[in-house]
């Protein structure tokens, strides 16, 4: 379903929710894949919109409970953190590891 990860796919407004967009970005767009009750995914949001805020990177939020292709994809690694839709990191998110991805 999210075109994100499909090849030569574009996404729709419906597929992505944005929950942040900062000024200076260059383009970056991070990406929390994440379900709801999940602590470790409130922690990673903390640790992105932190990260993405003061650099000015747009960043989303995917909800693998919506999104069978996300489900099958990254069940076991949530949340899953995607740097321009490459996989950056799982379960824990390090905020300098991060910031470094970014800069």
């Amino acid at each position: 379903m999210s075109s994100m990860f499909r090849r030569g796919g574009r996404r729709t407004e419906r597929e992505v929710e944005k929950v942040a967009t900062g000024t200076d970005g260059e383009g970056r767009v991070v990406t929390l894949i994440r379900k709801p009750g999940c602590h470790l995914c409130d922690d990673a949001q903390e640790v992105v919109a932190r990260v993405c805020g003061e650099l000015g990177v747009v960043w989303e939020q995917k909800d693998i409970s919506t999104d069978e292709e996300l489900y099958r994809a990254y069940w076991e690694l949530i949340p899953a953190v995607l740097v321009d839709g490459a996989q950056h990191t799982f379960w824990r998110v390090n905020e300098e590891r991060l910031r470094k991805a970014l800069t």
